[in-house]
């Protein structure tokens, strides 16, 4: 019996994000960085500090028990890190990576399914975020950001 979309959904989002375009620069993880990494990364289920991957909340979907709707919140982190001391860069492209990350979720005429992450999820979209600049050896900026998504299980 299905109990939670969690773990397809976030196996299809990292597929989503490893095939596209605007992202094939940036270093996609699952999960938490095991060493400092240079350059622009995105981590799908990890956020500095965090002690959760996903939140999820599940209720019945109607009377009868049949069917029970699910809402969670993938949390992610980008990260873009260079030498030298343009904050305004690095912070420029931090946004550009989390909105490569929203155009994925977007439906198109290509990617009809996008938003539903494969059909693991009704919808999927990017919700909220929180940037760190940091000055030290070199620049980084982060944006930790949430993908709340909805299901039918």
């Amino acid at each position: 019996m299905l109990t939670s979309r969690v773990p397809a959904a976030v196996d299809a989002f990292l597929t989503l994000l490893k095939a596209a375009d605007g992202l094939s620069t940036v270093r996609v993880l699952d999960g938490p960085p095991t060493t400092n990494i240079a350059g622009d990364w995105l981590s799908v289920g990890w956020q500095p500090g965090a002690d959760h991957a996903v939140n999820l909340t599940q209720e019945f979907a109607s009377a009868g028990a049949r069917q029970r709707d699910e809402d969670f919140e993938i949390h992610c982190y980008a990260e873009s890190r260079a030498g030298g001391s343009d904050l305004a860069a690095r912070r420029r492209r931090v946004f550009e990576i989390v909105g490569e990350v929203e155009t994925a979720l977007r439906a198109s005429g290509a990617r009809p399914e996008a938003p539903t992450l494969g059909d693991t999820v009704q919808w999927a979209h990017l919700t909220a975020g929180d940037l760190v600049q940091i000055q030290s050896d070199g620049v980084q900026c982060g944006l930790d950001f949430t993908i709340r998504c909805h299901a039918r299980i």
